[in-house]
C-alpha cells in the first residue's frame, strides 16, 4: 500500500523571522540545519533542522501575501502542519479523497527539500493541516 505513511517526515512551524527563531532550535534545543531554500511559489523561506530521521521545518514568509504570512496574521506563529512521508503522494491524496476528506491539492506539487507534496484540508482533519510528501530527488546536506 503505497499511500500508507511510513514516518513523520517533518513538522512545519510558521515563524515571523528565522533569524530570531533559529538560535532557539540550534542553540537551545541543539538541532542541526541540514537544508535551506526559498520556495518562490509559496513565498516562503524554509530551513530544515534534523531530528533523527525526521525534521523540523521553519517557515518564514517572504511576502505579506504568502499563505504563511496570512496564517501568522490569523493564528500567530507556531505549528503549521504535520507532514507524513509516503511512497506515492498521488495515491495518498486519492485515498484521502476516497475516504471523504477534502483536499487542498488534487494533484501533487513541488515542495521544499526535493519533495513532491499534497495537502489535506484541516477542516476534515480536526484542525491539523496534513501534508503527504514523497522524496523525488536526492538533496545535498548543507
Amino acid at each position: 500500500m503505497t499511500f500508507v505513511p511510513y514516518k513523520i517526515d517533518h513538522l512545519g512551524i510558521a515563524v515571523r523571522s528565522i533569524e530570531e527563531t533559529l538560535p532557539l532550535y540550534t542553540g537551545g534545543i541543539g538541532l542541526k540545519v541540514i537544508h535551506e531554500e526559498i520556495i518562490a511559489d509559496q513565498m516562503v523561506r524554509a530551513i530544515f533542522l534534523e531530528v533523527g530521521e525526521s525534521c523540523v521545518e521553519l517557515l518564514e514568509p517572504t511576502s505579506p501575501e504568502s499563505p504563511i504570512a496570512k496564517y501568522i496574521e490569523k493564528k500567530g506563529p507556531g505549528i503549521h502542519h504535520v507532514a507524513y512521508a509516503v511512497e506515492d503522494v498521488q495515491a495518498a491524496l486519492d485515498h484521502a479523497k476516497a475516504q471523504g476528506l477534502r483536499l487542498i491539492d488534487e494533484q501533487p506539487r513541488q515542495g521544499g527539500h526535493g519533495k513532491l507534496i499534497g495537502f489535506v484540508h484541516p477542516k476534515d482533519t480536526h484542525g491539523v493541516l496534513t501534508e503527504f510528501c514523497q522524496k523525488i530527488e536526492e538533496t545535498e546536506e548543507k
